[in-house]
């Protein structure tokens, strides 16, 4: 049966429908645990598969890309296919791919499956959004289902370093992975029991081959980054950059010709669009970034136990909760402005701080430098989505949304490829230039790949050598972020400057329009 959309009152959810939102929470706290997870996982991880510094960045960032990459497609898929069939296939993949991550035995074999979750995963955002959005008709039980989903995300990322930490204290490093398969059997069980289904008719085939152009022209560019930061510049990370501009373009003038584009390059004419689009990817970069990097300090040079890292991980997830409840409240009351630059400033703080980070012992600073970038960057991330959104026109509201949520997750894999990138560069230079004498070669080569495997060598040495070995590896890290830090505090200060200049004018907007998706035209129900 069709929706009414001209009804004078639209119907209120049902006991089913609030159970739905239960379901559908499920996936949205996985996803979040998924990015923050496996950092607890990575200093036994290393010591099993011993990836090299750049497959340790791919191992890590890959899963984020992947599902940035595809969350556009993945949601027009949905529509075509049906938004509970696309979602309860996803989360069957999404399952199998945790199994397979949890059993990798190489670098590459890991590499591949967390590509294959982040493509799963893809499915699951868009999917549950949208369903919010048609079981709850009645804007302020739509307004409660979505604040609830967006807690769900937040809790997520807070019990992920907890769990995730316990797990590494009693099973190998794989079984963070396996958190998500009784999550996505239970989403496959109750799922078509009380999720509707819904098709959107008025959407026409996605265009797969942009989506395919653009990921692989995105992941081009990153391999280029990732290799000149590792090697210097030679000849292949030179040939994948040619490679991922040219993809780029291409991508672009194919958007300026299709009639339903992939990405609708027409959001962009207004300037506030853009600006807000762009300053929210280098916030998720500057959040996801400086936790990657700490979360690596707490376990590898402070030497802290899984569950304790964890635990000393929660301030900076509660920064980001303060600030993200913080910046809506205050907005009505302070100029948007003056107050997203204000919260920048307060960003470019937190990671001074961490310049200041020189080993061991500076724990509480490492600490308290990570909560106060969480607190400064909140306000960004909370009201990114709200500016992005009323920058478009009210028939795109839909289309700039999703690309709101891509710049979120775009921007959080990109934060561990570029400042983790420039953190290990560092550490490569610092380490080849202090590697105790008589070392043997193959040792040497080991730990300069990452900090994990040199302190897995040095416990393998005699007592001095491997000592000097600790410590020197352990001050290349601390100096790799130390920098990326510094690197963190300009793009800070730039946004905040940014926020103070480009968007003086902006306003937050109203509530938005009844979404295009939801007229009765396009929008039909399928019957269970």
């Amino acid at each position: 049966m069709s929706i009414d959309a001209g009804a004078a009152a639209p119907p209120r959810a049902t006991r089913r429908e609030w159970l739905g939102l239960a379901v559908l929470a499920l996936p949205t706290m996985l996803i979040a645990m998924d990015l923050t997870v496996l950092h607890l996982a990575l200093p036994t991880l290393t010591a099993d598969l011993r990836p090299g510094n750049t497959e340790l960045l791919w191992i890590v960032d890959i899963y984020g890309f992947l599902i940035a990459g595809f969350l556009i497609p993945m949601g027009a898929i949905g529509d075509r296919v049906g938004r509970r069939r696309l979602l309860l296939i996803g989360a069957a993949a999404f399952g199998a791919a945790s199994v397979l991550s949890a059993f990798s035995v190489s670098p590459l074999m890991l590499i591949v499956s967390r590509a294959l979750l982040g493509i799963a995963g893809s499915t699951l955002m868009p999917s549950t959004l949208s369903l919010i959005r048609v079981m709850f008709r009645d804007p302020k039980q739509q307004g409660a289902a979505i604040g609830a989903w967006a807690a769900f995300f937040g809790l997520g990322t807070v019990i992920g370093p907890l769990m995730g930490g316990a797990f590494l204290e009693l099973f190998w490093w794989g079984s963070v992975f396996l958190l998500g398969v009784p999550i996505m059997l239970l989403l496959i069980v109750l799922g078509p029991l009380v999720l509707p289904e819904y098709r959107d008719m008025s959407v026409t085939r996605p265009d797969l081959t942009s989506a395919v152009m653009s990921v692989v022209g995105m992941l081009a560019l990153i391999f280029s980054l990732k290799r000149f930061t590792a090697e210097g510049p030679i000849a292949e990370p030179a040939v994948a950059l040619v490679i991922g501009l040219v993809l780029a373009v291409l991508f672009l003038r194919r958007q300026g010709r299709l009639e339903q584009p992939l990405v609708d390059l027409t959001l962009f004419r207004n300037g506030l669009f853009g600006t807000a689009l762009g300053m929210l990817v280098l916030a998720t970069l500057l959040q996801a970034g400086s936790q990657f990097l700490v979360m690596q300090y707490l376990q590898l040079v402070r030497g802290l136990a899984p569950l304790q890292a964890g635990l000393w991980s929660l301030p900076f997830t509660v920064g980001v909760i303060i600030g993200s409840m913080a910046g809506p409240a205050l907005a009505g009351r302070i100029r948007l402005s003056a107050l997203l630059a204000g919260s920048l400033a307060v960003a470019a703080l937190g990671m001074v701080l961490l310049t200041r980070v020189a080993g061991p012992a500076d724990l509480v600073l490492a600490v308290t430098g990570t909560g106060v970038v969480g607190l400064g960057l909140g306000p960004m991330v909370a009201l990114g989505t709200g500016l992005i959104v009323g920058a478009a026109p009210p028939e795109r509201a839909g289309a700039a949304s999703a690309m709101a949520s891509t710049a979120t997750e775009f921007g959080s894999a990109l934060g561990v490829a570029v400042l983790g990138s420039v953190g290990f560069a560092v550490y490569r230079a610092d380490l080849s230039d202090s590697l105790p004498a008589g070392l043997s070669g193959s040792a040497a080569a080991e730990a300069r790949n990452t900090l994990a495997e040199a302190v897995d060598v040095a416990g393998r040495l005699p007592s001095p050598t491997g000592s000097q070995l600790l410590s020197a590896a352990r001050e290349a890290f601390v100096h790799g972020l130390q920098t990326s830090a510094l690197v963190g505090a300009a793009v800070a200060l730039l946004l905040a400057t940014a926020a103070g200049t480009l968007l003086r004018n902006a306003r937050m907007p109203g509530p938005p329009p009844a979404a295009a998706d939801d007229t009765a035209t396009s929008l039909k129900k399928v019957d269970d």
